[in-house]
């Protein structure tokens, strides 16, 4: 891990097994395992050794452990090294490194906090809406099967 992401504020080590919630304004690693809500407005690191089941609310993520849950961050992603997540993951900015695995549904937003169907159809035109129809229909028959 880089000198900046050392310099974390709470850290659950290696071994150390946390559940229940987990809320801190500073950066937090998990090297161990942790189990339940967690929400930062700065950094967290699922280090190699980490193993979360929880969905992650950060200004920046960075997984090169295991993360069941999604993941909603303001600034930016990395998933890096041998990294896992099965979860959905919202951000503006996506970093990938060769050897992850990621299973989930991904929405690039921009740094507006703008509905990502408004902006769609703003610059595409009014025949957005029946693509959006169409999906919901889709989804909605695909579920009935």
């Amino acid at each position: 891990m880089s000198k900046a992401q050392d310099s974390s504020s709470c850290i659950i080590g290696e071994g150390s097994i946390f559940e229940g919630k987990y809320y801190v304004e500073g950066s937090i690693r998990i090297d161990g395992k942790f189990h339940g809500d967690i929400r930062t407005g700065d950094q967290l690191t699922v280090s190699a050794t980490g193993k979360v089941k929880t969905d992650i609310q950060a200004r920046r993520v960075t997984i090169a452990g295991t993360l069941i849950g999604n993941i909603k961050a303001t600034e930016e992603v990395n998933i890096i090294q041998n990294g896992k997540v099965l979860g959905d993951i919202i951000t503006p900015k996506l970093n990938v490194e060769p050897g992850v695995i990621i299973s989930g549904k991904l929405t690039i937003t921009s740094s507006s906090n703008d509905n990502i169907k408004n902006i769609i159809t703003d610059s595409f035109g009014e025949e957005t809406e029946d693509f959006f129809k169409n999906t919901a229909k889709s989804k909605n028959n695909s579920k009935e099967d």
